[in-house]
């Protein structure tokens, strides 16, 4: 018995035989291949012009005092050091090893206190039907529009009646009803098909169960984005943590970073290394959470 060889079937034959034509890709024209290139050059461009001044300064954290300072300023370390790390951490007069904990303390509670408050003033707003749903949202994007500056004596003011002062309650706790947060929110739990949330109504579920087993799951991306955003907030504050905390034990990374620039005016080898320790845990944060923000960002504008 001599055995018959099957020889593959060519791809697309299938569709040949049905009689369907198989859809080729036109070839680009001259034109739209040099529009692409340009298109891609200006994002090339736009991301370089954005990324040196990280890349620089990253670079500057390894380079020696003399080698910081050098003119005209160069890009590589000549020789490469980690002598700007090692002085910064040995310091005792500007101790940026506990500002760097008291700034990852203060901003993971307060970013953690913003999606909590939120979320359950956003919920209401976008799902319940209550007398004055209107004018509360509107009082809330109202807030909006205040600057924040107006609002630090009367914060102060606050902070020193309930005895915060000098401690990270005071950085954690008073901006922790965020305004945007409800707004952002808000426009992603309308996103969210009511169907899902009717279902689960009638196989018994509350609106408490319904909000925490299937509205919050759902929100995932919006929750992301919304920690990021509070906590990048909370992280780069200057002002607010100079007002409140005294103790230079208790002083986050922004504040102390301007008394090490005053310790050290002429380091600039010494300023890269502490400004490349305030920019690591952001950057960290925003590659880590890339895809939730981006989805975040693109469904809480799809309904108002």
């Amino acid at each position: 018995m001599t055995a018959t060889r099957s020889t593959p079937a060519r791809p697309g034959s299938e569709h040949e035989a049905a009689g369907h034509p198989i859809p080729r890709r036109r070839p680009l024209s001259k034109a739209a291949i040099a529009g692409r290139v340009l298109r891609y050059a200006g994002l090339i461009l736009l991301a370089a012009i954005y990324i040196s001044p990280l890349v620089f300064m990253f670079l500057t954290s390894f380079k020696s005092g003399p080698d910081a300072t050098s003119v005209p300023p160069t890009w590589i370390p000549d020789p490469w050091t980690t002598q700007a790390y090692e002085t910064v951490f040995s310091a005792t007069n500007t101790p940026v090893l506990r500002w760097f904990l008291n700034s990852m303390i203060a901003a993971t509670l307060h970013a953690a206190l913003v999606v909590v408050t939120a979320a359950l003033a956003a919920y209401p707003l976008a799902r319940m039907n209550f007398r004055g749903r209107s004018l509360i949202l509107a009082l809330v994007i109202g807030t909006l529009l205040v600057p924040p500056v107006i609002l630090i004596v009367p914060s102060f003011l606050v902070v020193n009646e309930l005895g915060w002062l000098n401690t990270l309650v005071a950085v954690i706790v008073p901006t922790a009803a965020s305004a945007f947060g409800v707004f952002f929110l808000r426009q992603f739990f309308l996103s969210i098909p009511i169907e899902l949330e009717e279902a689960a109504e009638l196989d018994g579920a509350n609106k408490w169960t319904t909000f925490t087993r299937v509205v919050l799951p759902l929100a995932k991306p919006a929750l992301a984005t919304l920690a990021l955003l509070a906590f990048l907030t909370n992280w780069n504050d200057f002002l607010w943590p100079v007002y409140v905390l005294f103790s230079p034990d208790l002083q986050t990374l922004p504040a102390g970073l301007a008394t090490l620039q005053s310790a050290n005016a002429v380091r600039y080898d010494l300023l890269m290394a502490g400004a490349a320790l305030a920019s690591a845990p952001v950057l960290a944060l925003f590659i880590f959470l890339q895809r939730y923000i981006i989805e975040g960002v693109a469904r809480s504008g799809v309904k108002g």
